[in-house]
């Protein structure tokens, strides 16, 4: 039987935080000499936390390690005690003194090993289970002695020093000796009384790779129709492509991005979505002629900050503060105002505005004609200009406002738009029911149904759960259904940063961040009764983090994960049900499985909800 190891060995020269020498040491040490049966996890995702090394044994326990690289010749260091704090790392180089104590090794594995004893093995006895769980320091480039002396404080302050075979301090000279007793005493142990398969189950879905780093590391993949749209171009430049949710809209504006670019072009990309930015960026790295240079060198705004600093570049920022006085119709401003101050600055012969080989928006269906036009005029004569748009998500009711009439004034000579119709994200049996969903509760006028792949079969599992309840029960509920949503998954795995919960209100996502918050559980999430705040978190919000994604169901749009849970109210309103078919269609295929639970308090969704594979009622 071979090791489990997380992310997998044959994928190492593809992390995105490549090991550092002294990592690669440790893990080859590791992989040498542990039993077999030791599992290996290279920088998993903890809750916040990203330790360098987690072992796990489903009959001893668990390790995690620190590793250093540091030459101890290089800066003078020193451990400083402290009245009532943890002792002090000092360095001192060229006569100046600073703290590294945000570095300091014994800190971090004291505070991992605390975590994970508290959270991430609930089930394990209690202060005695601390003996299941070593916490290691490695130095690899320095003298075992000297790494010894010099936290010598740091070990005696936190206790660890009374149990040096759980709190193993070493350097150089075990590494290079290949002396794995000194380096992990504990790793010859074949058995604790501490330890079971269960609370090996509870860590493997922290510490297995999340699914959107595997990912990361894979070219994107793209059919005939798709990969014709990428490498080309239309004779006037422009192009609008419409598709079902899936359907790879938005995969083709991201490489269209970067193969533009490749070809030295200057490159704007424009979303109404302020966290959509950041999905589109993660998969521009992914086209191979990126190389690596699409985050920093394409210009990638949501429309109404690009306007803001199209007028503060301009001298016109009082301008922009005038528009947004509370006497004024924000509508109205944003449909007519805005653009039109911005095309009034744009059309000044002194504007110092950037204009572009090209110009790409996404989600198009969420853009007022208005707000294109005045793009165009920073698209320079004979550049590219590309709308993607699927209708059937119009949660802001203005797909519509795209006449035939208006796609010529638009610059769209007459005809078709180009059309997708295969969903590539969804599995089939999420997309039967999103299909369901758009039939019975949406406009006609608007649907564009999303087809399956042919030759799919049945090679990506789906678990559906609907489970209705009552509103004063919504955040209990959403935080067990979260917690259930891992257990539900064994035998498969699911990464718990996988794991996004989406909110169809700022205040229902904030009660069911708390009562993660309460079970120690943290999260990346976008949710603030403050406008400027939640903008803020919004562009902080992206899929790398190592907890818990949440946020609304506005900001989840366009993007995309294995494992959601999303929260309905009451309200099923027109544009509601658009952003409940919105948020059903986020669901990505996987080989290993995918899970979609619904809480909804809707009681006109229960017959729809009951049709679902699993239907359950919490009303106590």
């Amino acid at each position: 039987m071979p090791r489990f190891i997380s992310p997998p060995l044959n994928q190492f020269d593809k992390l995105r935080q490549p090991l550092t020498d002294g990592e690669r040491i440790v893990f080859e040490l590791f992989n040498a000499h542990l039993p077999i049966e030791w599992e290996i996890y290279i920088q998993p995702h903890l809750n916040g936390l990203r330790p360098d090394f987690v072992l796990l044994h489903p009959k001893v326990g668990v390790a995690v390690f620190e590793v250093k690289d540091w030459d101890l010749r290089a800066m003078k260091y020193e451990v400083k005690e402290r009245t009532g704090k943890s002792p002090v790392l000092i360095a001192e180089k060229d006569g100046k003194h600073f703290s590294l104590q945000n570095e300091n090794p014994i800190e971090k594995v004291y505070r991992y090993k605390q975590e994970i004893h508290e959270l991430y093995c609930p089930r394990i006895d209690g202060k005695a289970g601390f003996a299941a769980i070593t916490a290691g320091v490695i130095f690899p480039f320095a003298a075992d002695g000297s790494i010894k002396n010099l936290f010598s404080n740091s070990l005696r302050y936190r206790g660890m020093d009374q149990w040096p075979q759980y709190n193993p301090v070493t350097g150089a000279d075990s590494v290079q000796s290949r002396n794995i007793l000194a380096v992990f005493p504990e790793c010859v142990r074949k058995h604790s009384k501490f330890m079971s398969n269960d609370l090996a189950k509870d860590l493997r879905n922290w510490l297995v790779e999340p699914d959107f780093a595997a990912t990361q590391r894979q070219p994107l993949e793209l059919d005939r129709i798709q990969l014709s749209f990428v490498k080309t171009r239309t004779k006037s430049g422009y192009r609008r492509i419409k598709g079902p949710a899936g359907s790879g809209k938005s995969l083709i504006l991201a490489a269209r991005a970067a193969e533009l670019l490749g070809e030295g072009k200057n490159v704007l990309v424009v979303t109404f979505n302020i966290t959509l930015l950041h999905y589109l960026m993660d998969i521009a790295v992914r086209w191979p002629q990126s190389r690596g240079k699409t985050r920093k060198d394409i210009t990638w705004l949501n429309f109404h900050f690009w306007c803001k600093r199209v007028c503060q570049e301009n001298d016109c920022e009082e301008e922009y503060k005038n528009l947004w006085s509370e006497d004024k119709n924000k509508h109205k401003v944003l449909s007519v105002d805005l653009p039109d101050l911005v095309a009034s600055i744009l059309d000044d012969p002194h504007c110092t505005a950037n204009s572009y080989d090209a110009v790409l928006v996404d989600e198009g269906q969420d853009f007022m004609p208005p707000w294109w036009n005045v793009l165009r005029k920073v698209c320079k004569k004979d550049g590219e200009m590309l709308l993607v748009a699927d209708a059937t998500q119009d949660i802001y009711g203005t797909a519509n406002s795209w006449t035939d009439e208006a796609m010529i004034g638009a610059g769209f000579p007459g005809g078709r738009w180009a059309e997708l119709k295969i969903s590539y994200r969804l599995p089939t049996l999420a997309l039967e029911y999103c299909r369901k969903f758009a039939e019975q509760f949406l406009p006609k006028e608007t649907v564009d149904l999303p087809v399956s792949e042919q030759s799919e079969l049945n090679l990506y599992p789906c678990t559906l759960k609907w489970v209705h309840t009552k509103m004063e029960l919504v955040a209990q509920v959403c935080r067990e259904e979260l917690f259930a949503l891992a257990v539900d998954a064994e035998p498969d795995l699911v990464s718990i940063p996988d794991i996004t919960f989406l909110s169809d209100t700022h205040k229902r996502g904030i009660g069911v961040i708390c009562e993660l918050g309460a079970k120690g559980v943290k999260s990346c999430h976008t949710f603030s009764e403050d406008t400027r705040e939640s903008r803020r978190k919004k562009m902080g919000f992206y899929m790398g983090d190592a907890r818990i994604k949440a946020t609304t169901l506005h900001s989840f749009k366009g993007w995309e994960s294995r494992a959601i849970v999303i929260f309905i109210g009451r309200s099923i309103e027109k544009k509601s049900l658009a952003l409940i078919y919105t948020g059903l269609t986020r669901l990505k295929r996987h080989t290993e499985g995918s899970y979609l639970t619904i809480i909804s308090c809707a009681e006109d969704l229960i017959p729809y909800g009951k049709a679902w594979p699993k239907y359950v009622e919490k009303m106590a």
